[in-house]
């Protein structure tokens, strides 16, 4: 059965268009209902907007707090009746309100191999760290920073030269492969969702991120 999303995005949007792309491809038997994000400018909303996707806009500074913005936010994700949300390069901190309203059914992709990276600048902390291999993670988001339930990873190289943007690139290259895999395995059944993930089918296949270790 389709699955209804609703897709929350801050920039250029690479992971929405990765999925819109998936979906088109016939890949991934999602429905993307609508694209929030809580910056006017985003050129994912252009995106959207170009492929016919409604789109809204929740800034942050149009409210008094947090706690006001967050709960404006989950009513307008709300209005739209997902099934599940995608937090696909979105750069705020989800709320309480919003956790609690769209809980275990809100997933996250985060450029590091969860729970090594939380937070921002991953990539610039896997290189700090002089690790050997990073990665992405998708997981559940709950009320922490990044430390939701782990439902897939994908794990990708350090060479001695990278930079942290240099890493990232790559890195989002396997989150594009990653992040509509996960979300067609819970359209098709195979991943269920809930305080403890359950895989009823096969993992996503990451043979192509592998291929380039």
């Amino acid at each position: 059965m389709t699955l209804p999303i609703v897709v929350l995005v801050s920039g250029y949007g690479s992971n929405l268009r990765a999925v819109h792309q998936a979906i088109a491809q016939g890949n991934c038997d999602a429905q993307i209902l609508a694209v929030v994000s809580d910056r006017k400018r985003a050129a994912a909303l252009e995106f959207a907007a170009s492929q016919g996707l409604p789109t809204a806009c929740v800034p942050l500074r149009a409210y008094p707090d947090r706690a006001a913005w967050d709960a404006a936010l989950t009513d307008v994700v709300a209005r739209f009746e997902p099934a599940v949300v995608v937090a696909a390069g979105f750069m705020r901190i989800l709320g309480s309100t919003f956790v609690s309203r769209f809980e275990h059914r809100t997933i996250n992709v985060h450029p590091a191999l969860l729970p090594l990276f939380p937070g921002l600048e991953a990539p610039a902390q896997a290189i700090t760290a002089r690790v050997p291999i990073s990665g992405c993670t998708v997981h559940l988001v709950d009320q922490g920073v990044d430390t939701g339930p782990i439902l897939a990873q994908a794990v990708v190289r350090v060479a001695p030269s990278d930079t942290a943007d240099a890493l990232h690139t790559r890195i989002q290259v396997a989150e594009h492969r990653l992040l509509p895999r996960v979300i067609a395995a819970v359209a098709a059944g195979h991943l269920q969702l809930g305080p403890v993930p359950l895989w009823r089918g096969p993992l996503p296949d990451c043979a192509e991120v592998f291929s380039s270790f």
